[in-house]
């Protein structure tokens, strides 16, 4: 009787979709010969591999040549988001979009020409008094030094360092301009890259309901709701973030107005308007550099006034940390301090300048989106105490109460 298992082999390749087959011929002499079958997905699995490779590599070489107009984008969507709430309220007033961002932008571009003003009068003034009032403040800053630290100094070793320090700027200077074309190609980059940040934020600020309306009309109705919400908080959070540094600007310049002008500091307007800029719009080492200048200005004239300016500067910061930037940014900013120090830093690290203008506003967005899907709960303070331990005798007390108590024997 037959063996139902002794079939062909190329039956039982076929029932069981093996790939590989042997043939065989009745003739001993004949050699087996082995045919191998390729899978019908194996190819298409490869071109799929291929195409996702491909296609990899073509997104990261595009985001490398893109990685200026990303920029561009990303800090235009975060200053029309800064300046949102301002023009809301002047459409809500009656305003068309277009008028009322505009109307914005002026007051912004009025401000900063402003300031770059009051900059560039200080700085033409102070260097044309160091210039010519250089010899004399030198011989007044050694009388000082030899009086204050007892030394000996003479104004001959300044003069040799000056000179020295004279030839090392020319070189400096001459090298400088040997790179003229490289500098002029770099400041109209950073011009063209202005220029493409203040249009682009005219249209994301003018153009905000629509934008929105068509990044959402991708999305499915569940998913809209979330990035709504998103975008709503992005865009108070850096408002507030942006009046509030405005607010605390114009108190710190204010402050620091009075102050110089007391102390009699020349230049006292346009150095009060840079404390109070750059301390509030420079993360992290904005408060060093605006203190500096001061203080520079200040020992020119007189190193006294210096140190009096600077236990100033330095009370004056305390009194913000602790008083005024807790209250004003309680409703608009709510971050803890080091948080925001490791957001500037996180920023610097990964994007440069740009990451760390943009890293408080991000995280506190961030930090407000998922606070509103997180549930928290009160922590409860335990009303029961635990009981104290028991007080343990000491060997010898406790063998001579039990000896103590052991009845006698009969």
């Amino acid at each position: 009787m037959p063996d139902e298992s002794d079939g062909a082999p190329g039956e039982a390749a076929e029932k069981n979709d093996t790939p590989a087959r042997i043939d065989a011929s009745g003739d001993d002499d004949t050699p087996l010969r082995l045919t191998v079958a390729i899978p019908p997905w194996l190819p298409r699995a490869y071109l799929l591999a291929a195409a996702t490779v491909a296609g990899i590599v073509v997104t990261f070489w595009s985001l490398q040549k893109l990685q200026g107009l990303l920029t561009v984008l990303v800090v235009s969507l975060f200053l029309a988001f800064a300046i949102e709430p301002a023009v809301n309220k002047l459409a809500a007033r009656g305003w068309r979009r277009g008028p009322a961002t505009g109307a914005v932008f002026l007051i912004v571009l009025v401000a900063i020409v402003g300031f770059a003003w009051a900059m560039g009068d200080l700085v033409i003034d102070q260097v044309t008094a160091l210039v010519k009032n250089a010899p004399h403040n030198a011989e007044d800053l050694v009388a000082w030094i030899n009086r204050t630290f007892h030394t000996e100094l003479s104004g001959t070793d300044i003069t040799e360092r000056a000179s020295q320090l004279s030839s090392k700027l020319e070189s400096w200077l001459v090298g400088l301009a040997g790179d003229v074309w490289g500098i002029g190609t770099t400041a109209i980059g950073v011009l063209f890259q202005a220029l493409g940040v203040l249009l682009f934020t005219y249209y994301f600020a003018a153009d905000g309901p629509r934008f929105r309306n068509a990044v959402c009309s991708v999305l499915p109705p569940k998913r809209q709701r979330h990035v709504l919400r998103a975008w709503d908080i992005a865009v108070e959070k850096t408002g507030g973030y942006l009046y509030s540094r405005a607010l605390l600007a114009l108190c710190s310049t204010i402050a620091h107005f009075v102050a110089m002008r007391i102390l009699d500091i020349p230049s006292a307007i346009a150095l009060a308007l840079w404390v109070g800029v750059v301390s509030q719009f420079i993360p992290t080492v904005g408060t060093y550099l605006a203190g500096a200048l001061p203080v520079l200005v200040a020992l020119s004239h007189s190193p006294r006034t210096a140190l009096w300016i600077l236990g100033f500067i330095v009370i004056y910061q305390q009194f913000e940390n602790y008083v005024l930037q807790p209250r004003i940014t309680a409703t608009t900013l709510d971050m803890h301090p080091a948080v925001a120090f490791g957001a500037v830093l996180a920023g610097a690290a990964l994007f440069g300048a740009t990451g760390a203008l943009l890293a408080i506003p991000v995280t506190a967005s961030a930090q407000a989106f998922i606070g509103a899907y997180i549930r928290r709960y009160e922590v409860e303070s335990p009303t029961e105490t635990e009981p104290a331990p028991r007080e343990r005798k000491p060997l010898a007390d406790r063998f001579r109460r039990d000896k103590s108590t052991t009845p006698p024997a009969e």
